[in-house]
């Protein structure tokens, strides 16, 4: 019931006047160095003088998920839509690894629903059967394929589909409106990222079948049909789909897509910071702190590299608050 969430969402509003907002994405943008970029981050609570940019935005994904677990502690896996993505990479990691000689530092990640070390001895031992039984087909797919064909490209796609899925059904069994919506455009432009890459490559009919999974709101075997043929033939399709404003950024650049992917979202939760009730504000609050993390990483990244301001613009995501 919405009433469960009364205190959680109280707790979430308190939060969210923490947020960085478009003005201080904007002071960010006009610093003149990644230096500058830190100190203002610091002046927010973020990290400090010390920690290193990249542990600083781990923390700052912990410092989320610990707010979370206290606030729900007995619904967790109602938030697996956001962590299953971090799954599959971590199974991505360990299939390349057990295929590979050699230890390889620093390709798994935190925050899954699975712990990346059971992943990976999972997959080093051929014990599919410790995996969840979602996931055991795809593993074992996968690896067979790569120790097969030792083709890395075809192991990406067989299980980069299975996420797609994956975080698609999560979001269908929560039966949360937003949570569904989630799942539906984490798929859905994922395809279509496939769908362009592919066609600019020039994959075949057949590959693309393998590589793209189904969703609501596109015909998959049009796509597929479409990127056959060639990006024209992609943007003519999306150009009647519900995705048609993403058509101006696809003919942009990839960055440009991705942005649009971004503010989609940002666009599709901002309703909830009016709602007093329910999971939905306590879920909008975890993406829109991920696409705050993910907004100050790509500034500065961009700072470190002396990027053009132009290009920066094109990059810098919305904010929720």
């Amino acid at each position: 019931m919405a009433e469960q969430y009364i205190y959680a969402v109280a707790r979430i509003r308190s939060r969210e006047l923490s947020l960085l907002n478009e003005a201080v994405i904007s002071q960010l943008s006009a610093a003149a160095t990644e230096e500058d970029c830190l100190r203002i981050l610091n002046e927010k609570n973020w990290g400090n003088p010390d920690l290193p940019s990249e542990e600083m935005f781990q923390e700052e994904n912990k410092k989320t998920w610990a707010l979370i677990r206290e606030l729900v502690p007995n619904n967790m896996q109602i938030f697996d839509v956001f962590r299953l993505e971090k799954d599959y990479h971590n199974l991505k990691a360990a299939v390349k690894e057990s295929c590979i000689d050699g230890i390889h530092p620093g390709i798994f990640t935190d925050g899954g629903t699975i712990p990346a070390k059971d992943i990976e001895q999972a997959i080093a031992e051929s014990d599919y059967e410790a995996l969840p039984k979602s996931m055991r087909q795809v593993a074992q797919e996968a690896k067979e394929t790569l120790l097969q064909t030792r083709d890395g490209q075809l192991c990406d796609v067989i299980i980069d589909r299975a996420a797609l899925e994956a975080i698609r059904e999560a979001g269908e069994k929560t039966g949360e409106a937003l949570l569904k919506d989630y799942g539906e455009l984490v798929c859905a432009t994922g395809d279509i990222k496939i769908a362009v890459r592919a066609a600019r490559t020039g994959k075949s009919r057949q590959f693309l079948d393998k590589a793209l999974a189904p969703c609501s709101t596109l015909d998959v075997s049009a796509l597929a049909e479409a990127a056959a043929a060639g990006v024209d033939a992609v943007i003519a399709y999306l150009d009647h789909t519900v995705y048609a404003d993403a058509v101006e950024e696809l003919n942009g650049s990839v960055a440009a897509f991705e942005r649009w992917c971004d503010n989609r979202m940002i666009e599709t939760i901002k309703p909830q910071i009016h709602n007093p009730f329910g999971i939905g504000p306590i879920a909008a609050y975890i993406l829109a702190r991920d696409n705050e993390i993910k907004t100050v990483r790509i500034i500065l990244a961009a700072k470190r590299n002396s990027l053009p301001e132009e290009m920066l613009r094109e990059r810098v995501r919305e904010m929720y608050v």
